[in-house]
């Protein structure tokens, strides 16, 4: 079992992890816009603010990993050096 645990944390770093992981958040973007169109249809401005709070983690959740993605590009870089 702790192999499985082991290769599954070294996915999340890897280039194929930080797409999947974009994609998801990406994916998550859905239901957002869909619960942001049903707040501003019933006009109820504390959804509206969860959904601006949840675009904002979106949001931040993939420059995060973007960040991280360049930062494999750059490590790739200085590793053929």
């Amino acid at each position: 079992m702790s192999g499985k645990l082991q290769k599954a944390k070294g996915l999340k770093k890897s280039r194929i992890g930080m797409y999947v992981s974009i994609g998801a958040s990406l994916f998550s973007v859905v239901g957002t816009v869909k619960r942001g169109r049903e707040a501003r249809r019933e006009g109820d401005m504390l959804q509206l603010v969860d959904v601006a709070v949840s675009a904002a983690g979106i949001v931040t959740g993939v420059a995060l990993l973007v960040r991280e993605l360049r930062r494999l590009d750059i490590d790739d870089v200085l590793w053929d050096d």
